[in-house]
């Protein structure tokens, strides 16, 4: 196949960042996507109505002339949250989940949930309003092995939360594992995840090829082949469980290459070519379309798009960095080939 054409797809998991920053890769979705889930870990938090609404229109703001782009908002659920808030989030239509972070599992999550108890007045009023709980799905518990935290979070925090709140709808995010594609698959159509497109193509071995990669170090962090193939299975399946989110997520060039590098993979440069490329790779482009396109709107009961984009076979490089606010950001694959080009 040299050439594909696809309804326009949906990103259910997107970082964009703030200000300066934010303009500088909002683009690359807008060009894309006609809508994402953008998250919330700001600093501070998008923990409010107002402050998903006051976001919500610098992203507008930010936008290129003529795009129209639909950026889709969440709170950031803490200790504190409220059923209070949860409806008035519902009751705004712009709002359209709420996500979970463990308190210091990922960038800027320190104002996460640190038990799951304390969230429950909030929990409770999403499942009887059918608001979802986007999850980042890892233990923070440090004697937990990085590479075991996901599959260690489904026997501790989401097997446990399910059974009290059988009904709330649940999207597990960026899942990495073949046990947690073994667990949506077996739960009820309440339960669904998002996949992203680097976790399709590359193993944990990527962290460490030719010396220390920090541009692949993401969380949850790149898994073992086995988990690789499951995943690729689980997207390619035709399974409606399962459906894109990027989770691209852009730091400095100089926060990455330190001593400490910041977790994220920035992939919104070439997103939906990095999927049909997985897909190819799977023998299962005929698959794409549902995976991109239809099944994250189906879930949030939202209209598929009408409109399509067009990608033809065809060879580019990637650049070997972008810019970002005042700094400069490596994409994923920066100076390698990608093998589809968006052409229309």
């Amino acid at each position: 196949m040299q050439q594909l054409t696809l309804t326009r797809p949906d990103d259910w998991h997107l970082h964009l960042r703030d200000s300066a920053l934010m303009q500088s890769v909002l683009p690359d979705t807008a060009r894309q996507f006609a809508r994402a889930i953008v998250m919330p870990n700001l600093r501070p938090p998008v923990a409010s109505v107002e402050q998903a609404q006051a976001y919500r229109t610098r992203i507008l703001a930010a936008l290129p002339s003529g795009s129209k782009f639909e950026p889709l908002m969440t709170l950031y659920l803490t200790d504190n949250t409220s059923a209070q808030e949860i409806r008035r989030a519902k009751q705004s239509g712009m709002v359209h989940a709420v996500k979970l972070y463990p308190a210091g599992a990922t960038t800027n999550s320190d104002a996460g949930v640190t038990d799951i108890r304390k969230a429950y007045p909030a929990l409770e009023e999403m499942q009887r309003c059918g608001m979802p709980l986007l999850v980042h799905g890892e233990v923070t518990d440090p004697a937990v092995d990085m590479f075991d935290r996901e599959a260690v979070f489904i026997e501790r925090m989401m097997i446990p939360l399910l059974r009290d709140l059988p009904q709330l709808r649940v999207v597990f995010e960026h899942i990495t594992t073949r046990e947690a594609v073994q667990f949506v698959t077996d739960m009820p159509g309440n339960i669904a995840a998002t996949i992203t497109a680097h976790h399709l193509l590359y193993n944990r071995n990527a962290l460490f090829s030719g010396g220390l990669r920090p541009h692949y170090f993401c969380l949850p962090v790149l898994k073992r082949e086995a988990h690789r193939e499951a995943l690729g299975k689980a997207a390619g399946s035709g399974n409606p469980k399962f459906f894109l989110g990027t989770d691209s997520a852009p730091h400095a060039q100089h926060t990455k290459e330190t001593a400490c590098g910041c977790a994220g993979i920035y992939t919104a440069h070439a997103a939906i070519e990095l999927y049909t490329e997985a897909f190819e790779l799977l023998g299962a482009l005929d698959k794409l379309e549902g995976f991109a396109s239809f099944y994250g709107a189906d879930f949030y009961g939202l209209p598929r798009n009408t409109d399509k984009i067009a990608l033809r076979k065809e060879s580019w490089q990637a650049p070997d960095s972008l810019s970002f606010g005042e700094h400069r950001l490596v994409p994923l694959r920066a100076g390698e080939f990608i093998s589809w080009k968006i052409c229309s």
